[in-house]
């Protein structure tokens, strides 16, 4: 009998909540924000097919892409496709969303600034049409 051997670099973590994610997003944390650092880290893992909805961070915020493939969009501005190795550096107050592709899963760490105590605004979910005009 074969085993199959997980080869994520962190654990899947927990189910994110589907009023900030279309379809099965996951967040392992690595890292609060504490007195030395104004950021939190963690692990983001989408199925096939999940996403953000459109949001912003009032300080910014990177990915390090460490598995499969999806996309970051910033509003009126094409997809960037994304695969293992891709860093993006999110400007502050940047309408955007990222997530999986429709056939892969997606993971990335994502350091997250803080402005005070705020970290992201959620603004409303990526339409379909949006989504599948990416997946082209």
């Amino acid at each position: 009998m074969e085993t199959q051997q997980n080869t994520s670099l962190f654990p899947k973590g927990d189910k994110l909540s589907n009023d900030y994610f279309t379809g099965n997003a996951f967040l392992h944390p690595l890292q609060a924000k504490d007195k030395n650092n104004e950021f939190a880290l963690g692990s983001v893992t989408f199925e096939p097919g999940a996403r953000t909805v459109w949001h912003t961070h009032p300080k910014g915020q990177v990915l390090i892409v460490t598995e499969g493939e999806g996309f970051y969009q910033e509003k009126g501005k094409p997809a960037q496709h994304l695969k293992k190795g891709d860093i993006v550096n999110i400007p502050e107050d940047i309408e955007h969303w990222h997530g999986a592709s429709a056939k892969s899963k997606f993971v990335h760490i994502a350091i997250t600034n803080y402005e005070g105590e705020k970290n992201v605004t959620w603004l409303q979910p990526v339409t379909e049409d949006e989504y599948n005009k990416v997946n082209k």
